[in-house]
């Protein structure tokens, strides 16, 4: 991960870890390719170093939302990318439905398109711009079996019919200029995830460490999943299983069956499996996050520890 120059360390462990990858636009050598302003935010995408960049401009320091380079456009860039598609470790099955809330640069659904080519996946996307983005500039080509939908992703749970069929996996990763909305950090919206899932369906959410989110992100998860496993770095991924997290006996098992498709993607056992704890690192009486106590840009200014 490349470091913030000119910036004290715990802004450079924040700023990273909002967004995954590393300098801020500006940065010497970096290159604007296009930019824009949709309904939402502004859109700029930069190229550096043979890597293609999404970032969300923002009034301070932030990284990158998503990240290709262009000659190997398979290739997961970004560590936490790699993190997430250890939520198909947690099952013996491939998932035959996935809900992708967040597309960026359409990196998670592209791969997951290949790796699963006969999932029906969702992409929720609250920002056409976004969308726009990742088809011209990231090679973001949507299949016959996904569809991309375009609305806040917890209007599209909320209104989401009883009848259609479950998800098998859920990915949250929908960020705004600064962090995770903040209805999309609550026990409610959770609920109503789970709600859409499963019965052995995991959710694997890209969260982060180094803020006082961290605690009440963590008991939040706890109430309505129960244990679960985390993969911690500056971004931290939790990945819960309903009915409880599988044994890590299951978990390698599991893991070696996608070797050889995750290795062509820069991903490997050998990196992921180390990463996965159960380890409770966190203060476990934080108050848990409701629709009515959600502070996500009070305690997202203030570090850790």
């Amino acid at each position: 991960m490349r470091t913030f120059p000119g910036k004290t360390a715990a802004l450079a462990l924040v700023a990273a870890a909002i967004s995954l990858s590393g300098a801020p636009a500006g940065a010497q050598g970096q290159k604007l390719l296009h930019e824009e302003k949709s309904l939402y935010r502004n859109i700029r995408v930069l190229e550096e170093d043979g890597q293609r960049c999404l970032m969300f401009r923002a009034r301070r320091l932030v990284g990158y939302q998503s990240c290709i380079q262009p000659n190997e456009p398979d290739k997961l860039v970004l560590e936490y990318s790699r993190m997430m598609l250890a939520g198909l470790y947690m099952n013996a099955a491939p998932p035959k439905k996935v809900m992708i809330i967040g597309l960026g640069g359409g990196v998670l659904p592209r791969t997951l398109q290949a790796l699963l080519p006969n999932a029906k996946i969702d992409v929720v996307e609250l920002d056409p711009g976004v969308d726009k983005v990742a088809r011209g500039w990231f090679g973001f080509k949507p299949g016959p079996n996904m569809r991309v939908v375009i609305s806040d992703g917890r209007v599209f749970v909320k209104r989401r019919p009883k009848t259609e069929a479950p998800y098998d996996l859920v990915l949250l990763d929908a960020f705004n200029e600064d962090y995770i909305p903040e209805h999309m950090l609550t026990r409610e919206f959770l609920e109503e995830v789970k709600a859409t899932m499963s019965p052995n369906g995991v959710i694997a959410a890209n969260t982060f460490s180094g803020t006082e989110l961290y605690d009440h992100e963590s008991t939040t998860y706890k109430a309505v999943f129960g244990a679960f496993y985390t993969l911690p770095r500056a971004n931290r991924i939790i990945i819960a299983r309903l009915g409880g997290p599988p044994s890590m006996a299951e978990v390698r098992a599991n893991a070696a069956t996608w070797e050889e498709a995750f290795r062509k993607r820069g991903a490997s056992q050998d990196n992921l499996l180390p990463m996965i704890s159960t380890r409770v690192d966190w203060d476990e009486k934080a108050r848990i996050f409701t629709d009515q106590y959600s502070p996500s840009n009070l305690l997202n200014s203030r570090k850790r520890g």
